[in-house]
């Protein structure tokens, strides 16, 4: 009798017997409420492993392991921040106030917030939504439809906590979306990232081009100065025989030329400054000095490793490979959709006909509604949904390989250009130096009437075009060193 009463005893324990043979055997009361807990945990645990998500593996960087030989850098050093790459204090300042003001980047900041958003609310589908509830129910039921002839009063009166609709997450659906959620953030905030790169560069640019077109300007002026006093000249010396009509008719074409030249210019040198003010959202009250254009001090020689080394860095690479990994989750959320899908729904609380009575003895109240959802016909929309996601991965694989090409192709171009356009500066400085001593000399030579008017007008052309050719050119290099920042600047320098 002893013996049974042990053996009852050890049953509703859930605890280990051995029987005559030997053997083990687990008892378990399925009444027993911490059992029952342990086991759904551990089945929660188990199943919740489970995922239909393909392992990702990045993409093979489609670039050659190496720089094109026209494009071997120079440096090793990393890319610095935008205050030490750009020594202007002027252009310092527009930057700053770019990326204070400027209205598509405020658009770009709240693209982040709102994906952080979307990545919290998916993240919250993981974990059960638990709320309390407290409610009044009354009701009066007319005698004509009251079964003791009498009106029907009643009222209910409820305080629980409720758990509502929790998905057991089995085969990974909700982590899957919660993943992809994720690389999609990721995603908006590299993007973020490489538009702020892209304001700086475009601003640097834009002040680069009225630094320019302000110098062109000025030698517009001065030319159109000079064909002003040997227009003048001319008139004097046909009115005294010396000179002919001819001469009287080029002077004054050269002088109109060189004022159509001017007007156009300050034309493009106004469109740049109304530019700049865009990019720039709301230009500073005072803004310190600035430098010309020979003394910006920006130098491109600033770069380091392999083209995998540091195209992955880039922002809009690091954003496509998000978009890619937020891809290769979507397929695992498809996948689950063919799988049966189980939700929880219950409260516990208490329950009263009176207000007083509500946490009384005997007013305890739960419910539980687990339900059971096994897809068995949808007309072959989960394929169609998996094919999609599928798709979409394929088209994210094509627009990540995309990317990185194009930044390749970016990068080998400027380091191309900036050995190119060193050259050609040096050239262009060359040629417009030869052409003012031309001028001086054929313009000595006119004074002393060894020259004709047709040569002196030739050397001031030539002199006129070779300088303004020399500012294009100077230009064209600081814009290719200014987008050598956007395009190797990355990650790192971003955050400092």
């Amino acid at each position: 009798m002893k013996k049974s009463k042990a053996i009852s005893a050890d049953y509703a324990d859930g605890r280990r017997l051995r029987a005559k043979s030997g053997q083990d055997l687990i008892c378990v009361n399925p009444f027993n409420l911490r059992t029952r807990v342990s086991l759904c945990t551990a089945l929660v645990v188990l199943l919740g492993g489970c995922s239909m998500m393909p392992d990702y593996q990045r993409p093979v960087a489609p670039v050659p392991a190496a720089w094109p030989d026209t494009a071997k850098p120079h440096g090793i050093r990393a890319m610095p921040d935008w205050q030490v790459y750009f020594p202007d204090p002027r252009l310092q300042a527009l930057i700053a106030a770019a990326l204070k003001n400027n209205r598509d980047l405020r658009i770009a900041t709240a693209r982040i917030a709102e994906a952080r958003a979307q990545y919290g609310i998916q993240q919250a589908d993981r974990l059960p939504n638990v709320s309390l509830d407290a409610s009044r129910n009354a009701s009066l039921s007319p005698a004509s439809t009251s079964f003791t002839g009498r009106p029907f009063q009643a009222q209910r009166y409820d305080v629980k906590v409720s758990l509502v609709s929790f998905e057991l997450d089995f085969w990974g659906r909700v982590s899957s979306l919660n993943a992809a959620a994720k690389a999609s953030y990721f995603s908006t905030e590299a993007a973020q990232r490489s538009f702020r790169l892209s304001l700086i560069a475009d601003v640097a640019n834009a002040y680069l081009s009225v630094l320019e077109l302000s110098e062109r300007v000025q030698l517009a002026s001065a030319t159109v100065q000079g064909r002003a006093e040997m227009r003048e000249l001319v008139v004097r010396r046909r009115d005294a025989g010396v000179s002919s009509e001819l001469d009287a008719l080029l002077s004054e074409g050269e002088y109109q030329a060189a004022l159509a030249d001017k007007a156009n210019l300050q034309r493009q040198q106004a469109a740049a400054e109304n530019l700049l003010a865009l990019l720039v959202g709301e230009m500073p009250v005072q803004l310190p000095e600035g430098r010309s254009l020979d003394r910006q001090g920006i130098t491109p020689d600033l770069i380091a490793g392999l083209p995998g080394e540091v195209l992955l860095q880039r922002p809009d690479v690091l954003a496509a490979e998000q978009r890619l990994i937020a891809a290769n989750a979507n397929i695992g959320a498809a996948r689950a959709a063919f799988l049966p899908r189980i939700s929880l729904t219950g409260s516990m609380g208490t329950a009263s006909r009176q207000l007083s009575g509500l946490f009384g003895a005997g007013s305890d109240a739960w419910s539980f509604q687990p339900a059971l959802t096994l897809p068995l016909f949808d007309a072959g929309r989960n394929s169609a949904n998996l094919d999609v996601a599928e798709a979409r991965k394929v088209v994210a694989v094509a627009e990540y390989e995309k990317t990185l090409q194009q930044a390749f192709r970016e990068v080998a171009d400027l380091l191309s250009a900036r050995d190119s356009l060193a050259n050609q500066l040096a050239a262009g400085q060359a040629q417009a130096h030869a052409q003012r001593q031309r001028q001086a000399l054929v313009d000595a030579r006119y004074q002393s009437g060894i020259a004709n008017h047709l040569e002196l007008l030739d050397a001031q052309r030539d002199a006129y075009n070779a300088g303004q050719g020399e500012l294009q050119i100077r230009r064209a290099q600081l814009v290719a060193a200014t987008q050598l920042y956007k395009a190797l600047a990355g990650e790192v320098a971003e955050n400092k």
